[in-house]
């Protein structure tokens, strides 16, 4: 008989799963489920579609496992912590004493934002620590790009391994570390043409004209109005509490519109800022925003300052690794 997991600070235990094939992934998930159904957990099961039936018919057929689509969960990061929050914080209200989930990030969004995918992954560590939580991310090694591996490896504080296996990860970072180190920022395609703006020190109103100038898009109006907005709290942010020069770029195609504020400072002191409800830290109303209305949201610091590219348009419709 395997021994219980050992349970992770404050109650969540975070860890990854690295599989090479299906039977090594219902080697870890279908044992980690059942255990949590015999003892009358709530048990969830959030795999994208072809997973997800392979482990419905791995369980046993009286399982009352509760199956979550993906695409329901996993659309922006925000939403996918504050769905998530709410959903345990009823379970909690409801009597639950510890509740388990078997989760994927969806491949497409692996594909095309991992940057701030990766930043959910250290942040769940701090954001659903106050639950009794025992959640397990899978990832297929044979399609997950190395640098992904890489941060799940720096996310998870346990691994979980087919046969029961569950140990610390020594690689593991803390959260506030990962999330203010610096990262690399992949150019999204549009990248590689001349911006069609640049603005030097921006007040909000230029910015916002600067983006509502764009003629290039078939985005839908309230699209680029909810961009224009996230925008002008960025552009606030950076001028009134980063570092001069600051400096905004405009990119622009029929599906997409892209926007980066840069300045010389160090970022928001807050490291959770976006993904988090802001607290007054400064910085983290306008990103909050930001992650709640854009489609994705990139940030990045280096030897130069601190950068948020801010995209609107369907970033499915290019292959990035960022």
């Amino acid at each position: 008989m395997t021994a219980a997991p050992q349970l992770a600070p404050k109650g969540y235990d975070h860890a990854a799963v690295q599989y090479r094939s299906d039977a090594e992934l219902l080697a870890v998930a279908v044992p980690f489920l059942e255990a949590g159904l015999t003892a009358g957990e709530p048990t969830f099961v959030s795999l994208e579609p072809d997973h997800a039936e392979l482990v419905r018919r791995a369980l046993t057929p009286s399982a009352g496992a509760q199956y979550l689509a993906t695409d329901d969960f996993y659309v922006r990061p925000a939403a996918a912590i504050k769905s998530y929050r709410e959903m345990m914080a009823g379970l909690v209200a409801g009597g639950a004493a510890g509740i388990r989930i078997f989760g994927e990030i969806p491949r497409k969004a692996i594909d095309t934002s991992w940057d701030w995918w990766a930043r959910y992954e250290a942040t769940v560590n701090h954001a659903y620590d106050e639950f009794p939580l025992r959640s397990m991310c899978a990832y297929d090694t044979r399609t997950t790009p190395r640098h992904v591996l890489d941060d799940v490896a720096r996310t998870h504080p346990f691994v979980a391994t087919p046969g029961g296996g569950h140990h610390s990860n020594t690689g593991y970072v803390d959260p506030p570390a990962f999330l203010t180190g610096p990262r690399p920022m992949t150019l999204h395609p549009i990248q590689h043409t001349a911006p069609l703006v640049e603005l030097a020190d921006p007040q909000p109103s230029a910015a916002r004209h600067a983006v509502l100038g764009i003629a290039k898009t078939d985005l839908p109006v309230a699209e680029v109005d909810d961009l224009v907005l996230a925008v002008s709290e960025i552009v606030d942010n950076s001028v009134r509490h980063g570092r001069p020069p600051v400096t905004m770029r405009v990119w622009a195609d029929a599906d997409h519109v892209v926007v980066t504020v840069h300045d010389a400072g160090e970022g928001p002191g807050d490291p959770f800022a976006g993904l988090l409800p802001a607290d007054r830290q400064v910085g983290g109303r306008g990103l909050w925003i930001a992650h709640q209305i854009c489609s994705q949201v990139t940030l990045h610091r280096d030897e130069t300052g601190f950068t948020a590219r801010l995209t609107a348009g369907n970033p499915w419709l290019h292959r990035t690794t960022d």
